[in-house]
């Protein structure tokens, strides 16, 4: 019974990965090429807003799958989930430090915090989110595919 719920679990997470990167993809499409036609069009910049928060929500999401399935602790509240992924070296520091700070523009974007620096969005999407949470599920897998019954 414990491998079939582990193979349950583990499909889980899969199917997490899975969705971040259609998020990815979607996101990708949306991306403007230049930071003026990305200010300019509202209904881009909204997508690219919407997508930048469901692709973090998904990476938060599937964090707390992991923290579950290798019972671990469960943090107090979801900011300290990816502490807990890099205190037990399942992502490095690098990928650590930066969903920490798409975690902060998340909250920024989702709760307006203050005035949204368009700038700052536009090249977080543009150039840093794509390729860091690729790299934060290859950093997962690598341990997933090892702990796989």
């Amino acid at each position: 019974m414990k491998r079939a719920e582990s193979y349950i679990k583990m499909s889980r997470i899969e199917d997490k990965i899975e969705e971040i990167e259609k998020y990815l993809s979607d996101l990708e499409e949306f991306i403007p090429l230049t930071f003026e036609d990305y200010k300019q069009d509202l209904k881009t910049k909204a997508a690219c807003e919407h997508y930048f928060e469901k692709i973090i929500e998904a990476c938060e999401d599937l964090t707390f799958l992991i923290i579950k399935e290798q019972s671990l602790e469960i943090p107090e509240e979801d900011k300290t989930g990816f502490n807990i992924l890099f205190d037990k070296d399942l992502i490095s520091r690098e990928i650590f430090e930066k969903l920490k700070d798409a975690k902060g523009m998340r909250n920024i974007i989702t709760h307006e915090y203050g005035k949204i620096d368009d700038e700052l969005v536009f090249e977080s999407v543009a150039e840093q989110l794509i390729p860091d949470v690729r790299k934060f599920i290859k950093e997962l897998e690598r341990f997933i595919k090892h702990e796989k019954p």
